[in-house]
């Protein structure tokens, strides 16, 4: 299989926090990269179209979006933009 990805992903084993809509969700990052992660939930759950994940350990906070799905894992890009302390920049 040709690896498609921009930057190479680690694995990892993170807890972490999608937050959309004013609710967060706890969730376990499984692999990490400059440009996105795969991150399971304890359920089949879906998500919107963008949101917002927090790695509190690593003090990152990302918008992102997902772009593949199988049960309970997600596949997502991170956003261009970096959210640090309720502040948005350009990564």
């Amino acid at each position: 299989m040709i690896e498609r990805r921009r930057a190479p992903r680690h694995r990892v084993l993170k807890g972490a926090t999608v937050t959309f809509d004013g609710v967060g969700l706890d969730c376990t990052v499984r692999n990490l990269s400059a440009t996105g992660a795969a991150i399971d939930f304890a359920s089949a759950i879906s998500v919107p179209s963008s949101f917002v994940l927090t790695i509190s350990s690593d003090h990152l906070v990302r918008r992102c979006h997902p772009v593949w799905s199988n049960d309970k894992r997600i596949g997502v890009a991170f956003d261009d933009d970096v959210i640090e302390q309720g502040r948005t920049r350009a990564a």
